[in-house]
């Protein structure tokens, strides 16, 4: 007989439980909500394994603590910064956009990157253009780009990638 691996179902079967407990926890728990819960959860699985069926990327373990510690830690000081400049009008504001050469390779990796900027309270990409990234920023200032490289090396860390040198120049 033949393993659920042999048959290539590995992937189906982690995706729908991925999405099960996705809607899960969106709906609490809720068992009536499994009546359209199913067939939505069916139907996601579908869709991303047409549209996305070659993901073959994997996060380290050992990059995941480092990653989640690093974000939690800028997305608190950031809603802080934030929340405060709101509440002080006072304050100065430097917003622009800045354009920013990644040098995560092409894929997850960079689209996981961007997805992490635009989730950092302040900032917001804009546009991905090949290695070029297009954030808006509250405050664009001198080290901005700074803060930018290290979150890269977090998720070059987590994804398991080497940087490419390309994207030293011009960010």
């Amino acid at each position: 007989m033949k393993s659920v691996t042999d048959i290539g179902l590995v992937r189906p079967l982690a995706r729908a439980a991925w999405f099960a407990v996705l809607w899960g926890l969106l709906t609490g728990g809720d068992a009536p909500s499994w009546v359209v819960g199913g067939p939505v959860v069916l139907a996601a699985t579908v869709l991303s394994l047409r549209l996305r069926p070659d993901q073959s990327w994997r996060w380290r373990l050992a990059g995941v603590l480092p990653m989640v510690w690093f974000f939690l830690r800028k997305s608190v000081r950031g809603g802080f910064d934030v929340a405060r400049r709101a509440l002080r009008p006072s304050l100065s504001l430097n917003p622009g956009a800045l354009r920013f050469n990644t040098r995560l390779p092409s894929g997850s990796p960079r689209l996981f990157f961007a997805g992490l900027i635009s989730l950092l309270p302040g900032t917001l990409v804009l546009g991905i253009e090949e290695a070029a990234l297009q954030i808006h920023m509250l405050e664009a200032s001198h080290g901005a780009d700074v803060e930018l490289r290290a979150l890269e090396e977090h998720v070059a860390a987590l994804f398991g990638v080497e940087l490419s040198l390309a994207g030293e120049a011009g960010s």
